[in-house]
């Protein structure tokens, strides 16, 4: 799985990468079809917000994770994908199912106008 890791007024440091590419590689192992992650690390109004935006199966899925500290606010995005991609699976698996037929009872007055009474 390919990671694009941005800052804004943040820098990236090897060790803010390494912690994302280790804390990453268990989503990879969940989703072996996840195939690039964008990840933009930005500081406003000293909160640290996390953006992680992909593609997974036909949809676009975006979430952000914010915490005062930037490691928190990484895990907080981490954990939100995670949900995230989970749901998306489990719609994907619901679709396999077939649903079943409903079947509208007959109403008496259709019943009625379809008799002749003449």
């Amino acid at each position: 799985m390919k990671i694009n890791l941005s800052g804004h007024h943040v820098e990236i440091t090897p060790s803010i990468k390494e912690d994302i590419d280790e804390k990453f590689s268990k989503i990879a192992n969940h989703f072996p079809t996840l195939i690039a992650l964008d990840v933009i690390i930005s500081k406003e109004h000293n909160k640290y917000q996390v953006e992680v935006v992909t593609n997974y199966e036909g949809a676009r899925i975006s979430v952000k994770g914010m915490n005062d500290v930037m490691y928190p606010a990484i895990a907080s995005g981490i954990k939100k994908l995670d949900a995230a991609l989970k749901h998306r699976k489990g719609q994907l698996k619901a679709n396999l199912h077939e649903k079943p037929q409903s079947t509208a009872p007959e109403i008496a007055h259709e019943k009625v106008q379809e008799m002749n009474l003449a």
